[in-house]
Formats: C-alpha cells, structure tokens, sequence
C-alpha cells in the first residue's frame, strides 16, 4: 500500500513539474512571439518613415497594392487575426471576423499620418492579443477561413503574415532606391 502511494505520489509530481514545464514553454511561445512582433513593428515602422510620399503610391505593376495600401492592410489584419483568437478589434475600426470588414477598413480613405498611427495602435492591439492567448487553449481548433487551425497555427500564421509583408514593402522600397534604415 506505502509502495502504491508513493507511487501516486511520484507521478503526481511528475505531472506538476511536467504541466509547469509546459506552461512555461508555452508562455515563452508568447513572449518569443511578442519579441519577434516588436521587431516586425520597428522595421515597418522605421521603413514607412523612411518612404517618401511618392514611394506610399508607388505600385510595381496595376493590380497590385500600393506600399501605402499595404501599411494599411497590415493594421487592418492586426485587428483582424485577433478576434479568431477571441479578442475583438477596437470598435471604431469596425472590424469583426467577417474579413469583408477587414477589408473595408485597409481601404477606407487614411493619410499617410493616419496609417502610421494606426500601424503602431494595431501593433499594439496585436501584442496585446498575443499574450492573452491562454497557453492551455493553444490546441484548440479555430475556423477561419474555411478551413479549421489551431490557436497556435493562427498566432504563428500572424507573425508569419507579417514578416511577407515585410519582404514585400523592402522590395517595394529598393525598388525605389530607398535603402531599408537598418540595412547595409
């Protein structure tokens, strides 16, 4: 009986410690993620400040968006992806997960002025979506699209949606003998 406690007793402990590892790597999944979020959001950033008004309407070819119209769909799926996620967008953007509506907001008339403050707004709304991601839900499956993703599929799918647009506007802007701020 001691022998079949002791037992039980161990393999309680191992899976607190284990549950605590767990926890742990998934909180760090989040806070790599904001890491790699702040990043992205400097680059952007520092890159829409870099592009002069010209380059914001310059397109490569018809259409396609322009870099301005990118900087605006990046904020508008900032607040879009979210709300998959259980964290509605800010009222006054209108944005709900019927994409027509993100789509709706990334084409609303905006000054240059108003897409960067609301790229930065966005970007915080983001990270602030990321870390009240409940680790313990990270499994859960999400529909959107069409098609069924877990809720850590959509927070990977998220950064790596930013990090194609990055690429885009970096070749938007060399395109346009505009030299990124951080590169060589």
């Amino acid at each position: 009986m001691h022998s079949m406690i002791r037992t039980a007793g161990a393999a309680a402990a191992l899976l607190v410690t284990v549950s605590a590892v767990g926890t742990a790597q998934t909180d760090k999944l989040a806070a790599d993620m904001v890491k790699d979020i702040g990043d992205l959001e400097t680059k952007l950033v520092d890159l829409a400040k870099a592009m002069p008004e010209a380059a914001w309407a310059w397109r490569p070819m018809a259409g396609v968006r322009s870099s301005g119209e990118v900087f605006q769909h990046i904020a508008a799926d900032n607040y879009f992806l979210p709300v998959f996620l259980g964290v509605n967008a800010p009222e006054a953007t209108g944005v709900k997960s019927d994409y027509k509506t993100a789509q709706a907001y990334e084409t609303r008339k905006a000054t240059r002025d108003e897409i960067m403050a609301e790229l930065t707004t966005s970007f915080a709304h983001l990270k602030q979506a990321v870390l009240a991601t409940n680790p313990a839900q990270l499994p859960d499956p999400i529909s959107m699209f069409g098609r069924t993703y877990t809720r850590q599929q959509v927070l990977i799918l998220t950064t790596t949606h930013l990090h194609e647009h990055l690429g885009q506007l970096i070749a938007y802007a060399r395109s346009n003998s505009i030299k990124p701020p951080w590169s060589n």
